[in-house]
């Protein structure tokens, strides 16, 4: 037996198939936008339109912008001569709110998974190596630290590394609040590995 009526369990139904949200907060959201008023509905519908209308890649790096050249890769400030390379443009946005890191970033909108079918040639790494023709002295490559992120990693390196170019990675270790005790071993490696002096 069918709780709501035809147009209420549409709008679950697409709002559950959105990542991160369950049912219940799928209802939540349905319910919201109902009680919503009429210019905020269209204003939000007109916006997520707009979004999937003006939004795309980044010629150079692969982030998303509504622009040709994203923020980042059309600052003179930054230096282009470092590239970090990371799996999808939420780690680019986690790295800049450090608002430490100075260089440009590479997206490559995935990782390799042979588990999963996807290859080298499935995310952007001919466009890295197209990149790196230019004035680039250093590559860090900020994939996370499972296996496909490592896997990646790995490949990474190997391509890059004959062209003379220097190749580090993102240490990883303990993170901050953590009980060394609930650690796993290859973690509290890189710990030590990554250590620096204090």
């Amino acid at each position: 037996m069918e709780l709501y009526s035809g147009h209420i369990n549409k709008l679950i139904d697409e709002l559950s198939g959105l990542p991160g949200i369950g049912s219940k907060s799928a209802q939540r959201l349905a319910f919201h936008l109902i009680n919503m008023p009429q210019n905020k509905v269209e204003r939000l519908a007109r916006t997520i339109l707009d979004a999937k209308e003006n939004v795309r890649y980044c010629k150079e790096c692969f982030t998303l912008t509504d622009n040709e050249i994203c923020p980042v890769c059309a600052n003179t400030r930054r230096d282009h001569s470092t590239i970090m390379v990371v799996e999808n443009a939420r780690d680019l946005a986690a790295y800049e709110k450090t608002g430490k890191y100075e260089g440009i970033y590479h997206v490559l909108h995935g990782a390799i998974s042979p588990m999963l079918g996807i290859g080298p040639n499935d995310i952007r790494l001919k466009e890295l190596i197209t990149r790196l023709e230019g004035d680039v002295s250093e590559v860090i490559i900020a994939t996370n630290s499972s296996l496909e992120g490592e896997t990646t990693a790995m490949y990474i390196s190997k391509l890059i590394k004959p062209t003379g170019i220097k190749v580090t990675r993102i240490a990883s270790g303990v993170p901050v609040g953590g009980d060394l005790e609930y650690i796993d071993e290859v973690t509290l490696l890189r710990a030590l590995e990554g250590r620096t002096e204090i």
